[in-house]
């Protein structure tokens, strides 16, 4: 009879316990001891979220639902939109814009549709350690998708930043299923930069806004200086574990699941780059309040837990990320403003230097935590190198099999080549990290 009520006890104690992590976790809490971003490197975010709006509308002269302000955009300079109907599913819908006013070329796309029938495919289109890539796994159907939209249109943006004199900013953006989208296309791109004329890595950015889980740890760590994630408050994607038939074990079994067991999984998925942390609520506290943006390159703690919170799926609505970025980034300009007559806290160059060495931290952290494949930056251009010069014979005569008859870059060859690349190198190491888990 005591051991029968000592093991009850046992498990309402263990209940409660889990009841109370679960309830008082709020979604400020990811970024607690991130520190805010500056109103420099945030500026973008508010006028991308525009663009990937403007996806939306069918006739951008005469808009019918436009943000606050409108879109801020010259239609003239709309090289190319493409519906549903253009892509047969095989991508959501998306636009290019040459924006002459920031320099940038934009690739934006849409988010996911919730009655089209093609993008919950999309979605779909994986199960766990389904697909590796560049020495970490990333998600079957987007990374389906962003080779696809390469195909459609790299000979598009490849044209574009060369009539621009090659001085142009490469913007890809997307929301939601997009974001999953432009993160995995931005990997290519840079991966494989000289088939669309030789872009520097420097000139190539992303944003994923509620963002997808779509790679591995390590590869959300190392391509934190291109891609740049943004989540509103207790957004419900980034959370989300991908695949999806694991949400209720994210929601009901991860309490309990010890950290490093997650972190030494090569095979989970997570939310690309360095992370924007827009936050506007507070623990017991009722309201919205002026939104903060923290931001950093978080490798342990990265949005692991879903938020159980009436705004979960509000806040995962790119006008309500419109609006709100907007309000954060004024309100850092007007703290700047304040202080006009003296020097910022944060000077321009100090706070480039700053991002740099986040970044290396980062990278090293993931090694210090035993990440799977994880690299310093000290030797992730080292094994590149090595690997391309051991290929580089083969890349020389193999250049014609990756043309069509057209001349134009077949990304399907690219990428395979990639996948033989890194897989040879890296198969036998993902065998060993798996076994332990299973």
């Amino acid at each position: 009879m005591s051991v029968s009520c000592g093991v009850e006890c046992v498990v309402i104690l263990g209940c409660m316990r889990w009841a109370w992590k679960r309830c008082t976790y709020v979604g400020s809490d990811d970024s607690a001891a991130w520190p805010c971003a500056t109103d420099d490197e945030f500026a973008p975010v508010p006028h991308i979220c525009r663009l990937i709006l403007a996806v939306y509308e069918p006739d951008l002269r005469n808009p019918q639902f436009p943000p606050d302000g409108g879109y801020r955009l010259n239609p003239d300079w709309v090289v190319k939109r493409v519906t549903y109907e253009q892509t047969h599913g095989r991508s959501p819908p998306y636009l290019i814009y040459a924006d002459h006013d920031h320099r940038e070329i934009v690739l934006a796309i849409r988010g996911l549709n919730l009655v089209k029938e093609s993008d919950y495919k999309l979605l779909l289109d994986n199960r766990l350690g389904m697909q590796m890539f560049d020495g970490g796994y990333v998600h079957h159907g987007l990374l389906k998708s962003a080779i696809w939209l390469l195909n459609e249109e790299s000979e598009t943006l490849k044209r574009l930043w060369l009539e621009n004199g090659s001085d142009y900013r490469m913007i890809f953006a997307g929301h939601s299923l997009g974001s999953g989208v432009a993160a995995l296309l931005t990997v290519i791109v840079v991966n494989h930069s000289d088939r669309l004329g030789g872009i520097p890595r420097s000139k190539i950015r992303c944003y994923a806004l509620a963002p997808a889980r779509c790679m591995s740890l390590n590869l959300a760590v190392k391509y934190a200086d291109v891609i740049h994630s943004v989540v509103l408050q207790d957004d419900f994607l980034p959370r989300t574990a991908t695949p999806l038939e694991d949400i209720f074990k994210s929601i009901f079994w991860d309490t309990f699941i010890p950290e490093g067991r997650k972190l030494r999984d090569p095979r989970r998925l997570y939310a690309p780059g360095r992370m924007y942390h827009i936050v506007e609520r507070k623990f017991c506290r009722c309201g919205r309040y002026p939104p903060e943006v923290r931001t950093a390159i978080p490798v342990d703690g990265r949005f692991e837990h879903i938020v159980l919170s009436c705004n979960a799926t509000s806040d995962h609505g790119i006008l309500w990320i419109e609006r709100e970025a907007e309000k954060a980034l004024e309100r850092m300009k007007e703290r700047c403003s304040e202080t006009v007559t003296t020097p910022p806290k944060v000077q321009k160059l100090e706070r480039l230097q700053t991002i740099e060495k986040e970044h290396k931290d980062a990278l090293e952290r993931a090694v210090s935590l035993n990440v799977p494949h994880a690299v310093t930056a000290e030797e992730e251009p080292l094994n590149e190198q090595n690997t391309e010069a051991s290929d580089s014979r083969n890349e020389d005569t193999q250049v014609s099999t990756s043309k069509s008859s057209k001349g134009r870059t077949n990304w399907d060859e690219v990428v395979e080549k990639l996948f033989k690349k890194k897989e040879l190198k890296n198969l036998q190491q993902n065998r060993d990290a798996i076994t332990p888990n299973q």
